[in-house]
């Protein structure tokens, strides 16, 4: 099956279903009128699109059978949209196993440099840039168990709105997932959130965390007094030491040749260093979703000046993205892969019905 056939018996699916759940209005159980731009619509437009991501483009690529549609149809979808994340959990635990694997979560900056009326956007550092620009910040949580890659939480880093720093979002999603019933092997997220009530609550839980340290965090390693982690010696198999405030861990150093070592750490006492590899290495996963989102979902290019059509489009993205990784997980077929199809069946249709 092609990917273009597997998105019209998907999209036909949706439409069954959401004909299930539509009531009349007033009572009139013959005059009900569906929106002419569904989420399924938008979902498709974005997979298939690579650069201008507009209502106003999504109204003239859209299909006009039995009517046209409107700019202002395609607005009130992203306008639409919940703003909670079980939309998007609903889709995505289809492909997880809440018992098995790991969660990531980290933050991305979706750059927009040039903005200066959208709502949402702060300033932000840029890893494109290497530099603060002008972006919103995402907060996100992955499932991943080596092969697959499923967005299951996010949450917009905005503290005018909401009064919630980056660490608070934290913990929520670690609240969100326990309450989803999650039993990851292990919590793995960057040294920015390697905070000791982070820490505590992951404990709490009763699950297992694996972080990056900062080279001044403050550890004990013979019962006297602390140094800094950068400072004491950590053989390749990693060393057991007593985190400030916290409890005993197990550190790793990674050297690097073209910079400055890393410190990796652990709560599970006998990890082995092909353990925190294997953590680090599925951690890096959440890298990989980062681009695959930009690249192939147009998270980013999001031109709705207001906070609801911002947050309506980042949702719609992700839930384009679980198409594209649920057609990868179904035929092997890359993200990438799979939105050049779409423009090779084009280019052989246009070159197939030229004359001249």
């Amino acid at each position: 099956m092609d990917l273009r056939t597997w998105f019209r018996s998907k999209d036909l699916r949706d439409r069954n279903a959401n004909s299930k759940d539509r009531q009349p209005r007033n009572g009139d159980r013959t005059s009900v009128n569906p929106p002419k731009c569904t989420s399924s619509n938008f979902v498709h437009f974005l997979i298939l699109k690579y650069q201008a991501y507009s209502c106003s483009e999504a109204s003239r690529c859209l299909p006009d059978e039995p009517g046209s549609i409107a700019h202002d149809s395609v607005k009130r979808l992203l306008e639409s949209q919940p703003h909670h994340t079980e939309a998007l959990y609903d889709k995505a635990k289809r492909l997880i196993r809440a018992d098995d694997g790991v969660l990531v979560i980290d933050d991305s900056s979706l750059d927009k440099p040039y903005s200066n009326q959208i709502e949402l956007v702060t300033r932000q550092r840029s890893g494109k840039y290497h530099r603060v620009v002008q972006g919103i910040n995402l907060i996100l949580t992955i499932w991943t168990n080596g092969s697959a890659i499923v967005p299951v939480d996010f949450r917009i880093y905005c503290p005018d709105k909401d009064g919630k720093n980056k660490n608070d979002h934290f913990r929520d999603m670690l609240h969100a997932a326990d309450e989803r019933k999650f039993q990851p092997g292990c919590v793995s997220f960057d040294s920015w959130y390697s905070s000791i009530d982070n820490l505590k609550l992951i404990h709490s839980l009763k699950w297992h965390w694996c972080t990056r340290l900062k080279s001044n965090r403050l550890v004990d390693p013979d019962h006297s007094h602390n140094w800094s982690v950068s400072d004491i010696d950590i053989p390749p198999e990693g060393k057991v030491v007593h985190l400030r405030q916290y409890n005993f861990i197990k550190v790793f150093r990674i050297v690097h040749s073209h910079k400055e070592p890393e410190h990796c750490a652990t709560d599970i006492p006998d990890a082995s260093e092909s353990d925190r590899k294997s953590f680090t290495d599925l951690g890096w996963n959440i890298e990989k979703y980062h681009r695959g989102i930009k690249q192939c979902c147009g998270i980013e290019r999001c031109q709705g000046l207001k906070e609801v059509a911002e947050r309506g489009h980042i949702l719609l993205s992700l839930l384009a993205f679980l198409r594209l990784e649920s057609h990868r997980l179904n035929t092997g077929s890359s993200w990438y892969k799979s939105k050049r199809s779409i423009y090779r069946s084009a280019s052989s249709l246009f070159i197939a019905s030229q004359t001249f």
